[in-house]
């Protein structure tokens, strides 16, 4: 603990600042629940996607089989270019994080009398869980993001609750005990030396 002036200026320094701290606190406490909070909602959105993924993939795998007819597999994926992943922001807990929009896939022209009947399914289907995809992994960023400061917000919360606060408190303390005994003192001196001025009148 560093070294302090045992002063009244002192001691209205360390009142001031424990004040503050005690102001603050709460809010970074708050924000800390907020922000994990957060973070289980962004856990839950990635369990459902997933689950989502894995629900979709059941229901085309009846037809899906049809992928490994010849050369199926480089034709939808010429067919499939995705040109950009649309985000908005959005403010979580003072988190400027990403969120997902859609995904714009460029416009690809085939024909259709030389390619299979279900080549539009196929191509809706691997556009639908690249959209999937690509939104688990904005929610992977969001809860990076949220991470990232709940580790910080947690530091200050531990640093005013563990240090500052306490560390003002035992400084208040020991100024209060010091000027205490300094008064006592000069009380003492006041006296002895009331009673020396009277023994020297009489």
């Amino acid at each position: 603990m560093a070294k302090i002036k045992l002063t009244k200026s002192e001691l209205k320094t360390q009142r001031d600042a424990l004040k503050q701290f005690s102001r603050y606190l709460p809010t970074l406490q708050l924000k800390k629940i907020q922000l994990q909070m957060e973070m289980r909602k962004c856990q839950q959105k990635l369990e459902e996607i997933e689950e989502r993924q894995k629900t979709y993939h059941e229901e085309i795998s009846s037809w899906v089989s049809l992928f490994s007819e010849d050369n199926t597999v480089e034709k939808l994926t010429s067919f499939i270019k995705p040109e950009h992943i649309i985000t908005d922001t959005q403010n979580i807990a003072g988190v400027e994080v990403p969120v997902f929009k859609s995904v714009r896939f460029a416009v690809v022209e085939y024909d259709l009398f030389t390619e299979p009947l279900w080549i539009d399914s196929a191509i809706d289907a691997v556009r639908k869980l690249f959209s999937m995809k690509a939104e688990g992994l904005i929610i992977r960023k969001q809860h990076e993001l949220i991470g990232n400061e709940l580790r910080v917000t947690t530091q200050r919360v531990n640093l005013f609750e563990k240090v500052k606060i306490p560390e003002c408190k035992e400084n208040i303390r020991v100024i209060q005990i010091y000027m205490g005994d300094q008064q006592t003192a000069a009380v003492g001196r006041s006296k002895i030396a009331k009673r020396k001025m009277q023994e020297t009148a009489a």
